[in-house]
């Protein structure tokens, strides 16, 4: 088979296999949620309120029908492109929902994997530079310590530094209440305030930004520096690397122009699943400085019991980090010549 064919094959495969997974996910999500304790009538009324005024609610919103035929009915939205309408917002459906809120969550992810990309590369490759030194030891203890500290003690942490105590940084939010924000045409500060020429509002957002899209970018940068420290060390060992430096060429110029080019493949292969974490950190970033993003969106419907949009947001998610996992296979794919399916 040959290289075309066999990345077609692939390629095939992996959008086949998309739905199959986004239906296990659906299917889980549906059960657990009413597996947990707790009912979303009595968040909506309040457990003291009248039975069958209860019971009453609880036939319009279709959950008094057995749980087989709620899934049936869920399913046959999903089918329809219809995620539901969210039991706490007055009917709202699930799409305006997520499109009022998602905007926020791609600001901060984006700028959070633009920082976890910087400072790891950046690390990872001082460190593999000066193998089996103070620094590269500094390295690997700041990829281990990023990888494993919470992210919500660290977001907590950098509040009380930078925004109660020093003052440096706003302690929550995306924009202050007092200023107007950037009329909304992409639904990015950042980019909203450039298109309309508005400096002040460009920096107030950098402003707002800063604190939260360092907290999930420094911690997951470790992941990247983990990956780019160990293949960079195994690329500067490699002959062709021995070749250029027996030609005389300064070491500075190996590294950026010969090795670091290879090494970064891994990391490429890696974004679909660094995607994933940054989703899943951005929940606990979002809650942590109030931060008004469809992750924070999930967190308040977990809590009020809101089934619809819990399900609709959790599928968005995973369609999302398995589109992004495809898109990132074949992008290594043609970036490298030597991998085969």
């Amino acid at each position: 088979m040959s290289r075309s064919s066999a990345l077609r094959y692939y390629v095939f495969s992996r959008l086949l296999m998309a739905p199959l997974m986004l239906w296990l996910i659906t299917t889980i999500v549906f059960l657990l949620l009413r597996a947990t304790p707790g009912d979303p009538v009595d968040a909506l009324l309040g457990p003291r309120a009248p039975q069958a005024v209860k019971d009453e609610l609880r036939n319009q919103l279709g959950l008094g029908k057995p749980l087989f035929f709620q899934y049936l009915d869920y399913m046959g939205s999903l089918l329809r492109f219809d995620l539901g309408k969210s039991l706490t917002t007055q009917g709202q459906s699930v799409w305006e929902i997520i499109g009022k809120f998602f905007p926020a969550t791609v600001e901060l992810t984006m700028v959070s994997l633009a920082i976890a990309l910087v400072v790891g590369v950046t690390v990872g490759a001082i460190s593999a530079s000066r193998p089996n030194t103070a620094i590269d030891a500094g390295g690997r203890l700041f990829g281990i310590i990023t990888y494993s500290i919470p992210m919500f003690w660290f977001g907590m942490v950098l509040q009380l530094v930078f925004a109660v105590g020093l003052k440096w940084f706003p302690l929550g939010t995306r924009f202050p209440v007092t200023i107007s924000a950037p009329e909304n045409v992409t639904g990015l500060y950042t980019i909203d305030s450039l298109l309309g020429g508005n400096l002040n509002q460009f920096f107030i957002t950098l402003y707002y930004l800063a604190l939260p899209s360092i907290t999930l970018g420094v911690l997951i940068s470790g992941i990247f520096e983990r990956i780019v420290r160990v293949n960079l060390r195994q690329t500067l060992q490699a002959e062709y690397v021995e070749a250029a430096r027996a030609r005389g060429i300064p070491e500075s110029k190996i590294l950026i122009n010969h090795a670091l080019k290879n090494a970064m493949i891994p990391v490429i292969t890696i974004l679909g699943l660094t995607l994933a974490a940054l989703l899943g950190g951005a929940i606990l970033t979002e809650v942590t400085f109030s931060w008004p993003g469809l992750a924070n969106r999930l967190y308040r419907a977990i809590s009020q019991r809101d089934y619809p949009t819990v399900q609709g947001i959790v599928i968005f998610f995973a369609a999302i980090v398995a589109i992004a996992s495809i898109a990132i296979d074949i992008i290594n794919a043609y970036i490298d010549p030597r991998i085969r399916y």
